[in-house]
């Protein structure tokens, strides 16, 4: 018979591992140390009763393992070790699911052992998890940045399992925010968990990874693009995440034809707890599931030794095994999605920071663009010509550029512009065209920049006000800028010209243009971020729910 508390317990276990509530502080303690004490009664067994650990596995080299309970799953990683850093939760945890479902077995290094108010999972309910998909699991406790901890794990693998086959180095540490705003302390803890913990945790299991037939390290890290784009707004963070990437160009070369090393990167922003930390909520709408890393990863397992060297995409390699629809892998299907980082395979964001500043705003069509490349080489006098069918994105342009255009008016085909000429000339009494009066520079502050903020204000509301929370302030380069401020704190949010009566949350930096553009949806704030054209200081995730304001007022503007 159970007494009251321990029914308690076993009540609060229930809910918790159902994600029902929240347990208190008190059973918290008590649930981790039943769930850990299972574990030890697993490995170990019960003297007192005189029963030997179920868990005591034989590793995959030729040997039957023997699991009195349960018949064993069956795949192509059947018997296998897998050692995983970071695997409690998220992608870590997704890549052991997937190996558990053939019977892997599955190290979880990873420091959460007690539940997180923000972040769910431990290395507890990893590994039950893992054993309910088929797989053998050794929780082991292991923060990256202590040698001592790896070591130690790498022996408990061994000794337990006979080997270790694979090795994912998948925890990491990151920091959005450039030179001057990322504090000492968070540099070394992104340098020290994935550079240097890559390497340790490497350098631990290289051994016994050249002794097994399946041999390989996969490292969740980037390919080197060495494009400045991708240094100038995180520097900090892309030489930590670029350390994990030199590790693969290195060690692939050093143990090929012994392990296999490669890289692997979404194509999208994948929806993991630190997504929704740094995006907030309503982020995931814009991700791909931790799923499609999984498969993809999946996949490189199955390749030969000879498979090395590689810097992977996973959309790439599960097109390689046939798979077409990727909307199975959204969050939600048909949405459009966040591209990540250091992939030039975006075009919109790489070719807009390479234009020149006075060049033409971006050109929906790919095809637009090489042609106006190709008419600004040759015919420089026409350089304006292709911003005529782009009416909204000429506010504020120069006067003076549209000199050489004057000239070489009857050239074009454009006739309504060839009789609306002497509108640029000193006589503007006569009404123009609405064509022409985008093209003449605006007063300041009444523009294109107040013309947004009012519409702005038209469409703020108690519940977004709610739903925000957040002071945003704007620092506005070029004509119609300044300063600026949107307040989502105050009942009903206020809008104006000038800085906010409270300090900001958030401080956004960028071009008067570029700021219409990425209202009015011509702009992804993303792409504005990553190609250098929008400066962010505070809070990110604060800067991220702008975007769903956004999105409400792009069919006004």
């Amino acid at each position: 018979m159970r007494s009251g508390a321990s029914r308690q317990v076993a009540r609060a276990t229930q809910r918790a591992r159902r994600g029902a509530v929240k347990l208190p502080r008190a059973l918290e303690q008590r649930f981790a140390e039943k769930i850990k004490s299972r574990w030890d009664l697993r490995v170990h067994g019960n003297p007192k009763l005189g029963t030997t650990g179920t868990q005591k596995a034989v590793h995959c080299r030729g040997q039957r393992c023997q699991i009195p309970h349960r018949e064993r799953s069956r795949g192509k990683l059947a018997g296998c070790t897998v050692f995983i850093t970071g695997a409690s939760r998220g992608i870590g945890k997704a890549i052991a699911l997937k190996a558990a479902k053939d019977g892997a077995n599955i190290v979880i290094a990873a420091k959460t052992t007690q539940r997180h108010p923000k972040l769910l999972g431990t290395i507890y309910t990893a590994a039950e998890e893992i054993e309910a998909a088929g797989g053998m699991a050794l929780p082991c406790v292991v923060d990256v940045r202590d040698e001592q901890q790896i070591n130690s794990a790498v022996e408990k693998a061994v000794e337990k399992f006979g080997g270790i086959d694979i090795l994912v180095n998948n925890a990491s540490a990151i920091s959005l925010t450039n030179t001057l705003d990322t504090p000492t302390k968070r540099v070394d803890l992104m340098m020290n968990v994935n550079t240097r913990g890559t390497y340790l945790t490497s350098k631990a299991c290289i051994p016994f990874l050249k002794k097994s037939k399946v041999g390989h390290i996969l490292n969740l890290s980037p390919p080197l693009n060495l494009n400045p784009l991708w240094f100038k707004q995180h520097c900090a963070y892309t030489i930590a995440k670029y350390g994990m990437s030199m590790c693969v160009l290195g060690m692939a070369e050093e143990f090929r034809g012994e392990i296999a090393v490669n890289a692997l990167w979404p194509r999208t922003a994948i929806h993991t707890a630190a997504m929704d930390m740094l995006g907030g909520s309503g982020i995931e709408s814009q991700c791909r599931k931790v799923d499609i890393i999984a498969d993809a990863a999946y996949s490189i397992f199955k390749r030969p030794k000879s498979f090395t060297g590689n810097f992977i995409i996973d959309e790439n390699i599960l097109k390689e095994e046939g798979i077409k629809n990727f909307d199975v892998y959204a969050i939600t299907p048909g949405h459009p999605l966040l591209p990540d980082f250091f992939l030039d395979e975006y075009p919109d964001a790489v070719m807009e920071e390479k234009e020149p500043k006075d060049s033409v705003p971006e050109v929906k069509e790919e095809k637009l663009q090489l042609q106006e490349e190709s008419q600004l080489q040759k015919q420089p006098q026409q350089r304006e010509q292709p911003q005529l069918q782009e009416q909204p994105q000429l506010q504020g342009q120069p006067q003076q550029q549209e000199q050489p255009q004057q000239r070489e008016q009857p050239q074009q085909r454009e006739q309504p512009q060839l009789q609306e000429q002497p509108q640029q000339r000193p006589r503007p009494r006569q009404q123009p065209q609405p064509l022409v009066q985008s093209m003449l520079p605006q007063k300041p502050h009444f523009g294109a920049v107040e013309e947004t903020f009012r519409i702005v204000k038209d469409s703020l509301s108690d519940e977004v006000v709610r739903a925000t929370q957040a002071i945003y302030q704007f620092e506005l380069s070029g004509e119609d800028g300044g300063t600026w401020f949107l307040d989502l704190k105050s009942r009903g949010g206020k809008v104006g010209h000038g800085e906010p009566s409270e300090r900001a949350d958030v401080v956004m930096s960028m071009a008067t243009d570029d700021f219409v553009k990425m209202f009015s949806g011509k702009l992804k704030p993303t792409m504005a971020f990553m190609s250098g054209k929008l400066k962010i200081k505070g809070n990110i995730a604060l800067a991220i729910k702008l975007e769903k304001l956004m999105t409400q007022m792009n069919s006004r503007l």
